[in-house]
């Protein structure tokens, strides 16, 4: 099997204004979560805030055989990932899968993205 049951990425943060077409264009941070088990992946999602404390969980089914990019800006239940404030998290499944940190800021024309692995947990 590839991939651990955790993963962490220690950046994360949702810029508050976009440029360009939404919501293609839409600032946002997201992970990637490459499931290649022929079982699906219940996912768990928790933040963590530098001034508060963590929310979370964030629960997804991955289903087996699929990758899902799961925009932190779209994650609503238990609440909202506010932006313009900095934040990690700890992503947990019941299956190995392989996660993937993304950013892309667009507060202005010319675009940056960034995208680095996460660093798997001990699992």
């Amino acid at each position: 099997m590839i991939g651990k049951t955790q993963w962490a990425i220690p950046e994360g943060y949702i810029p508050e204004e976009s440029t360009g077409p939404e919501p293609e264009m839409t600032s946002h941070g997201s992970v990637c979560i490459l499931n290649t088990n022929d079982e699906d992946a219940t996912v768990e999602i928790t933040v963590f805030f530098t001034d508060r404390e963590p929310v979370g969980p964030y629960e997804r089914t991955i289903p087996a055989e699929r990758t899902e990019h799961i925009r932190f800006n779209d994650l609503e239940d238990p609440e909202p990932i506010p932006t313009g404030e900095d934040f990690a998290s700890v992503i947990e499944s019941d299956v190995p899968v392989v996660c993937q940190h993304t950013r892309l800021d667009s507060r202005q024309a010319e675009n940056a993205l960034l995208s680095t692995i996460a660093h798997p947990g001990d699992s």
